[in-house]
Parts: C-alpha cells; sequence; structure tokens
C-alpha cells in the first residue's frame, strides 16, 4: 500500500543500515497493536540492506507455533544460503538446545545452564557470520515466538553493540509474548530502539487513496474509507480492493483481512472479538451501538477475566480494529462469526442465551441468541422464545416472531404448551400469508377434538378454517363450541357471542336462527395493560359492528367505528384487527359515508404502509375500493382493487375473495376494461365463496358485467341468486348489494317495465331506502319504468340523492337520464344544459362506456362531437366561478365552505348570485363546464 507517514520510520532504519555497514550492531523493535505497517517496514529494511549487500537472515513468527522449542531461530538458519559447515554447526546446536528444553531446563524466566551453553554457541555462530559480512536478522511477528528463541535473540543483543548486525523486530504490542520480560529487557541497551507504528490520519489515508484512486476519488472517499478501516492499513488495503471490486465491502475482502489478522494474534483477543460478536448480535435487528455490550458479559463468555478484556478492547481501539470497543462495521462482526464452524457458533450462542437469561437480560436478546442457535433446550429456553414473539408482534417486527415461534414449536415438550404455541405461529404466519398458514389447520383440528385448544384458539380456528374453504369442519367444530359455551365458565367470559354475530354478518349461512344481542363495549376496553388479548377486545368490538350490520343499523354504529378505526393502531398484535377495520369500514360504507371510510383508509396506511401486516394492508384496500367505487371514483376503486389482489394473491384471500374481485369487477366494467373483467371471471374462486357474504359482492358484480355486455338473462339470474340467498340468511340489508336494483334494470332491459318497477317500488319499501343511495337507485329505475311526465320529478330527487351522497358516478347516469326526459317533455334547452353536465361527470369518473354512450346521443341533446360545451361563466365574480365550480363538481355547501375558509353562508350567497346571472334555478343546472375551474382552495 505505500508507506505513508513512516518518514521517520524509514529515516532511521537507514541510519541504522548505515551504522551496520560501518561495523556498529543495533536492534529496533517496530511496534505498536495490530496491523498497521510493521511488516511493510520490515520488508523495507530487508530491500535496502539488499541492496547494501547486507546479509539477510529472516523469519516469521505464529500462534501455532510456539510450543515448538527454537522454531524461529531454526528458520533464521535454515531460511538463507549460508555456508555449509555454518548449517551443519547450527544444526547440532539446535539439536542440543531441543534436548536441553526436553530436559525441563526452558522452563522459566531464566534458562538453565545446559541452555545457557547452547543460547551462547548459536549467538558465536552469528556474530561470526556477521564478522564477514554485515548481517541483518528481521524477525516478523515476534510476540509469537517461542521462549528459546526470545532467550537467544536477548542473548545476541547483549553482544552485538561493537559487531555489525542490526535485528529488526516487528511486534504487536497488544498481544502477550511467550517471554513476558523480553520487551523490557529489548530495551535496556542504549543502541536498541523502539519505533511505534500507529494507525494512519485522515490526511494520510487521503494520501495513500490519492496513489490507488486519484486525487478526486481519494478526497471524497478518505473520511469513510478513515471510519471504516480506522487508519489500519491493513483494513485499508482491503477496502481499496473491495471498492475496485464492487463498489463496497466485501465479506470475502474486509472481512477475511480482520479475521486474518484475529488468528495471526493473541488468543485472548481472539476470544473476546468472538464474544462481542455473539453479544452483539443479542438483540432482534441488530447489534448495539459502540461499548454497549457489557465486559462482565464478555468476560464470562470469552472465558476472559474482565481487566483483560478491558486490555484487549483498549488495545483493539488503538489498532483502528473497533471503534470504543465495537466493529467498525457489521462485515467484520459477521465475518467473525462465519470463521467459526457450526458447532462452535451454535455452542457460544447458546451459552450467551443460558448466561444472559441468568443475568435476568432482556427477553429479546435471550431469544435472539437461541434462534441463531437453532436450539431452546429446556422449559425456559421455549417460555423466552414465545414472550419474545409477543414483544415483536407489537414492535412490527413479525418476522423475528415467526422465528421465536417456530422454534419454540420444535422444542417443546408439552403437548398442550406445543399446542398453543402452534396456534399462535399460525396467526403470525397469517398476518404475511393465510395460504401459508393453512397448512396447520388439519394438526389444530385434530387438538381441538382431543380438547387441547382453549376456547380463543377454537374461536380463531373456525374463523381460519371458514376462510379456506373447509365448511364442513369449521361447522363441527363451531357446534362444538356452541354446546360447551352453555355451560357457564367459572372466573371468565366467553367470547362466542360475539363470534356469533360476526358469524353472522360474514358467514351468515352458519349462522344462528336466533342471534344475541350485542353487548356494548365499553370506551378504554379495547386494548389493556400489557400484552393485547389474542381474542378480547378487538374481537367483542368486531362483534358489536357486525351485530349492527346484520340488523341493518350501521346509521348507529358509524360512530363507533370510527372510535375504533382511530384505536387500531394500539391492537397490532391482536389476531382480529383484519376483520375489526374491515367490518368498521363497511359499517361507514353502508351508513352512507364512504368518504369518511376513504379517509381513514388514507390516514391508517399514511404513515408506514408497509409496517402494517400484509392481510391488513390487503383488507384497507379491498374497503378503500369498495368506498371508492361508492364516490364514482373508478379508477381509484380499481387501482386498490388490484392492489388488494397484488398484496395478497386471490388464492390467499379464500373465501373473503369476492370483495376485492367483486369490487374490480365492477370497476373494471364501468371503466371500459371489459378485457380484464373477462380475464378475473375466469379464474377459480372457492365454491364456500358463495356462502358468504363476499360472494354476494361477487355475484351482483358478474351480473353488473353482464349486463354491461347485454347477457340480460344471465345478469338476472345473478341478480336473482344475491337475493335468494339474502332471503334465506334474513340479511336483505344496507352494506349488501342492492340486488332488486340490479334485477329491475335487468327486467328493463329484457323489455319487462312491470317488473322493473314492481322491484323498484319493493326497494323503496325497504328500511335501507331512507339512505339516499339505495333511494336514489330505486327513484331512477322508478322514473325509467314509469310514465314520461314524471320522469323530471323522480330523477331530480334522484340527483339530489346522489349529491348528498357524493356518487359522481351515479349523477352523471342520472343527469343523462334527467337530460333525456326534459328532452322527451320538449324542455329542448334544460335538456342540453343537463347533458353537458352528464358528459362531463362521465368524464370525471373516466366512465369510458357511459362517456362513448353519451357521445352517441342525438345532436339536439349535444352528441355530436363538433358541439363545444360552454361555461357560462364569463358573467361570474373570480369568487363565484370557483364556489360553482365545486358545486358542478359534487360538494355540497358545506363541503365548500370548509374547502374555502368561508361560511356556508357565503357559499349561499355566491351560488344564489350565480343562478340569478345564469338565469338558472337549482344547482343541478349549473354549466359543467365550470366544473374544470374549481379553485385551489383560497378564501372565496
Amino acid at each position: 500500500m505505500g508507506l505513508v507517514e513512516r518518514t521517520v520510520h524509514t529515516e532511521l532504519l537507514d541510519r541504522l543500515l548505515a551504522d551496520c555497514v560501518a561495523r556498529r550492531g543495533s536492534a529496533v523493535a517496530l511496534d505498536g497493536p495490530g496491523p498497521n505497517g510493521k511488516t511493510e517496514l520490515l520488508h523495507y529494511a530487508i530491500a535496502q540492506a539488499e541492496t547494501a549487500g547486507v546479509r539477510v537472515l529472516r523469519a516469521v513468527g505464529a500462534r501455532a507455533e510456539r510450543a515448538l522449542g527454537f522454531g524461529v531461530l531454526s528458520q533464521l538458519f535454515h531460511g538463507a544460503s549460508l555456508p555449509s559447515e555454518v548449517a551443519r554447526e547450527a544444526d547440532a546446536w539446535l539439536e542440543e538446545g531441543a534436548e536441553a528444553l526436553a530436559a525441563g531446563e526452558g522452563a522459566g524466566d531464566v534458562p538453565g545452564p545446559g541452555l545457557v551453553r547452547v543460547l551462547d554457541r548459536l549467538c558465536r555462530v552469528l556474530l561470526e557470520l556477521a564478522s564477514e559480512r554485515p548481517l541483518l536478522i528481521a524477525v516478523d511477528d515476534i510476540h509469537h515466538a517461542d521462549a528459546a528463541t526470545l532467550h537467544c535473540l536477548l542473548h545476541l543483543v547483549r553482544r552485538i553493540g561493537p559487531v555489525p548486525v542490526v535485528l529488526v523486530l516487528a511486534d504487536d504490542t497488544s498481544t502477550r509474548p511467550e517471554l513476558p520480560l523480553f520487551r523490557a529487557e529489548l530495551q535496556r541497551r542504549p543502541y536498541c530502539h523502539r519505533l511505534r507504528v500507529e494507525p494512519l490520519s485522515l490526511e494520510g489515508v487521503r494520501e495513500l487513496l490519492a496513489g490507488r484512486l486519484g486525487e478526486e476519488r481519494a478526497g471524497a472517499l478518505a473520511p469513510e474509507f478513515h471510519v471504516v478501516s480506522g487508519g489500519n492499513a491493513l483494513l485499508l488495503s482491503a477496502l481499496v480492493a473491495d471498492h475496485l471490486e464492487c463498489g463496497g465491502i466485501r465479506p470475502q475482502g474486509y472481512g477475511l483481512a480482520f479475521v486474518g489478522h484475529l488468528d495471526r494474534g493473541d488468543a485472548r483477543a481472539l476470544a473476546v472479538v468472538r464474544a462481542l460478536a455473539v453479544l452483539g448480535g443479542g438483540s432482534p435487528g441488530g447489534g448495539f451501538e459502540g461499548g454497549a455490550v457489557d465486559e462482565a458479559e464478555l468476560a464470562e463468555l470469552s472465558g476472559v477475566p474482565a481487566v483483560e478484556v478491558a486490555a484487549v478492547r483498549a488495545a483493539m481501539n488503538g489498532a483502528g480494529l473497533l471503534e470504543g470497543g465495537w466493529f467498525r462495521s457489521e462485515v467484520a462482526r459477521l465475518a467473525v462469526l462465519e470463521a467459526l464452524s457450526r458447532t462452535d457458533r451454535d455452542a457460544l450462542q447458546l451459552a450467551a442465551a443460558r448466561m444472559l437469561h441468568g443475568h435476568g437480560a432482556a427477553v429479546q436478546r435471550v431469544a435472539a441468541h437461541l434462534v441463531e442457535a437453532q436450539s431452546a433446550p429446556g422449559v425456559w429456553a421455549v417460555e423466552a422464545l414465545r414472550e419474545a414473539a409477543e414483544r415483536a408482534l407489537l414492535a412490527d417486527r413479525r418476522g423475528v416472531a415467526l422465528g421465536c415461534l417456530e422454534l419454540a414449536h420444535r422444542f417443546c415438550e408439552d403437548e398442550s404448551g406445543r399446542t398453543e404455541v402452534l396456534a399462535r405461529l399460525v396467526h403470525v404466519e397469517w398476518l404475511a400469508n393465510p395460504a401459508a398458514a393453512g397448512r396447520h389447520l388439519g394438526t389444530l383440528t385434530a387438538a381441538a377434538s382431543a380438547g387441547r385448544l382453549g376456547q380463543q384458539e377454537r374461536v380463531s380456528l373456525v374463523r381460519r378454517l371458514l376462510w379456506h374453504g373447509r365448511t364442513e369442519e369449521a361447522a363441527r367444530l363451531l357446534q362444538r363450541l356452541r354446546a360447551s359455551g352453555r355451560v357457564p365458565v367459572a372466573g371468565g367470559s366467553s367470547e362466542l357471542p360475539d363470534f356469533e354475530h360476526w358469524v353472522a354478518w360474514t358467514h351468515p349461512s352458519l349462522a344462528l336462527e336466533s342471534r344475541p344481542q350485542a353487548a356494548p363495549v365499553a370506551e378504554g376496553a379495547l386494548v389493556g395493560a400489557g400484552f393485547p388479548a389474542r381474542t378480547g377486545p378487538l374481537l367483542r368490538a368486531t362483534g358489536l359492528l357486525a351485530d349492527a350490520l346484520t340488523r341493518g343499523r350501521a346509521h348507529e354504529a358509524a360512530e363507533r367505528a370510527e372510535w375504533l378505526l382511530a384505536d387500531l393502531d394500539r391492537a397490532r398484535g391482536d389476531e382480529w384487527s383484519d376483520e375489526a377495520a374491515l367490518t368498521a369500514l363497511s359499517v361507514l360504507t353502508a351508513a352512507g359515508r364512504p368518504a369518511d371510510a376513504l379517509a381513514w383508509c388514507e390516514r391508517l396506511t399514511a404513515k408506514d404502509v408497509h409496517r402494517l401486516p400484509a392481510t391488513l394492508r390487503a383488507f384497507l384496500a379491498a374497503a378503500r375500493a369498495e368506498a371508492a367505487l361508492r364516490t364514482g371514483e373508478l379508477t381509484t376503486a380499481l387501482a386498490q382493487a388490484r392492489l388488494a389482489l397484488t398484496v395478497l394473491p386471490a388464492k390467499a384471500w379464500g373465501t373473503a375473495v369476492g370483495l376485492p374481485l367483486g369490487t374490480l369487477i365492477v370497476a373494471a366494467t364501468r371503466t371500459g376494461d371489459h378485457a380484464e373483467v373477462a380475464r378475473r371471471l375466469t379464474q377459480s374462486v372457492p365454491e364456500a365463496m358463495f356462502e358468504t357474504r363476499h360472494g354476494l359482492t361477487y355475484l351482483y358484480a358478474r351480473g353488473q358485467y353482464q349486463l354491461a355486455t347485454n347477457h340480460c338473462h344471465a345478469a338476472l339470474a345473478d341478480f336473482l341468486a344475491c337475493g335468494e340467498r339474502m332471503r334465506a340468511w334474513g340479511l336483505d340489508v344496507p352494506g349488501l348489494p342492492a340486488w332488486r336494483i340490479g334485477a329491475a334494470e335487468a327486467w328493463l332491459r329484457l323489455g319487462n317495465a312491470d317488473q322493473a318497477k314492481k322491484l323498484a317500488y319493493e326497494q323503496l319499501g325497504r328500511p335501507e331506502a331512507a339512505g339516499p343511495y339505495v333511494r336514489g337507485l330505486a327513484l331512477r329505475l322508478m322514473a325509467a319504468s314509469g310514465p314520461v311526465k314524471r320522469r323530471p320529478q323522480l330523477l331530480a330527487e334522484a340527483l339530489d340523492l346522489f349529491e348528498e351522497c357524493g356518487d359522481r358516478y351515479e349523477q352523471a347516469r342520472v343527469l343523462a337520464d334527467l337530460s333525456h326526459a326534459h328532452y322527451a317533455v320538449r324542455d329542448s334547452r334544460r335538456a342540453r344544459m343537463l347533458f353537458r353536465r352528464a358528459r362531463h361527470m362521465a368524464r370525471l369518473c373516466e366512465a369510458g362506456p357511459l362517456a362513448a354512450e353519451l357521445m352517441s346521443a342525438p345532436e339536439e341533446l349535444g352528441g355530436d362531437a363538433g358541439v363545444k360545451e360552454s361555461a357560462d361563466g364569463s358573467v361570474l365574480t373570480e369568487s363565484e366561478r370557483r364556489v360553482a365550480a365545486l358545486a358542478v363538481r359534487g360538494y355540497t355547501n358545506r363541503e365548500i365552505a370548509t374547502k374555502l375558509y368561508v361560511t356556508p353562508s357565503t357559499v349561499e350567497q355566491h351560488l344564489t348570485r350565480t343562478y340569478r346571472k345564469l338565469g338558472i334555478k337549482h344547482r343541478r343546472e349549473l354549466p359543467a363546464g365550470l366544473g374544470t375551474e374549481a379553485g385551489s382552495g383560497r378564501a372565496a
């Protein structure tokens, strides 16, 4: 990499070599913690010596060869071309030295007399070589040299003052040498020198990078490279290679360089760093900040005394390998773990889990080590995994929860506990993909039959069986639940009544004939303290809302639905969160408040939609699509329905697939994408879906498509099938398709106006017809099937109703009918004005077929494409034009006032003046062209 910031070092080495040539001896220790360029300086000295004609003897210490007596000294004698007689003499004395060591003379700090004699003779051999020609002895990694070699080198140092010998030793001061007093002894002589080799500074890193990458790139990369490498020469070299290879940090480069140094270093440092790597990953989602790992824990796990642990971390900080006692890059930590064998790594992880559990550490840390080790030996481990899974669910870490529960299920020996874990595991899998969770339902059903599932788990199991269309199994289990539910439960309450209300709304074919009255949910009871109940408050709230829907009282429950949606984020671990959200949004839509449902969907997904479980995201998208369809926002409905079927594929939706699929079919039919509808209708759907409320949505949507493609008999069959089911279930209520309207329109297309009128009258007589949406639909059909003279009055009322509920698509249809009605009674001026509004509204909705139908109308109405629409707004003030533009787009006076930051009274005054200037009497007569001039929200 180059000798950057090493001028002082090279100058001293040059001077010592010059002294050696001048027949003066010396020794120099290149020391410092870690791999920071000591070896490169050693090579520099060797190269300079060879150039000057100095004889070179070299050797390298290794931790694995410390037990090999005279191992490094043997390298010195055998690594160079020495005269044969010198080599034979050295071998003889080395052999005698080995015998002395075997006799125990090398034990302790002071060698025995026999060994001293051998050391003296070996030093004479070296000194005789130097007398013939100056000698450089270079030893790398001297800290790993065996004790006999160190004794010999000290013996030599005491004699080289007047002899042309230069002894250059590279020493890692973070590692303890075999001979503890070696460093102190080496520095006692006046001709011995110590050169400290420190990590590179930021400027040094920039200079080094400039030589490899160029000045411009060096300036940009130097700060980052300095932080990640700490100025350490070894790591910096690996970083540069990684950058040239892939532009990042590679485990095969930087990681291996880090691990390679540890393997060459001290065993204590290796043990501490391995423990640090294991404990640093002991919390789900990553390690701790620098220095956050407790040194007492490190000492216990590594087996190194706490005092030495602190020294090791300090030394590695100084070497640039760590920062604040922590890895500079996660790549380094992972490389340390990867370098361990699987057996050793798992043993360390398990030991860490035991230790942390014994210390009372956070259960998430304990569980993370158990998951890494893929072992859970004992009840304590299984319980830790279960608790960690619950906490992970609260933190939206579903992958962590799944890993904990899978391991707990594998190692739980208690059959009852194992079943409980499996039930919770199914819930976590369900959040991401209900289809994947289905593989466990058979096991849970068998456990329920054997009496190993509690009531809460059995209730959840019935729901999941119904989702997957396993209706017979669900019915048998539900029957047993009902039988056991008649027996009072001591000290507790039953979830069964709440569940019965949900069944009556979602799977009415299984509902009880006599439904219990829903008990209200007290405010604040949605989420209790600690862990959320698995089938508690949210099931009760869902049951309340479902009961309101089945009884046709959605308006009464709308406030409660909004309260539930507001608290939904606090109940993330509840198994009923997705159904609760969908039911609450269905209540708002059924209550004639689809705009509020849309607003809640946006609010629930505004922060971070990807943190939501897939099932909840899909449910929200489906509910948003349904609400958008009710407001005439066809493209939004289409996009959200597609999103729902993307987040959860059709197969994963189970029997609920009719909800997003039905909405998509209607929206695509109205926008004219008949090819997609035809493709979607070829998808297979579960037969059990048609016994659910979602099946009604699908049947009605299919009927709408058949009607749009002029297959009127097929459409009528689908609408009547909806009606038969709803009557049989006793569920002919708002929130479900208005099948009579669809059937009446089909009869009208078939030429049977009497039957159409009968169904329209029947719909108007229903309790739910009090709502503006259904009443508007019925009035439109009444007008179409009744006398021509009554049509303007009926359609005008229908238009007011659709303006009230904000359905632009139905407004466009009624406007078109109203235009034809006025044309039929010879009011051509009003007919043309209404026609323009209808065409404009159809374009706003992007209702392609309806817009095309309007374009084919008689020229007298404005069907000719060459006729331009006039805004007729040139006489209006800017404020009047903004108010009128919003009124044309279907906003109410109160909504216009909110948008323009004025009072409703001001809006009424502006509209009154607008009507007078344009010569009209009603809002519905406003020119459609004004709708393109909606203001930006400034005050009127």
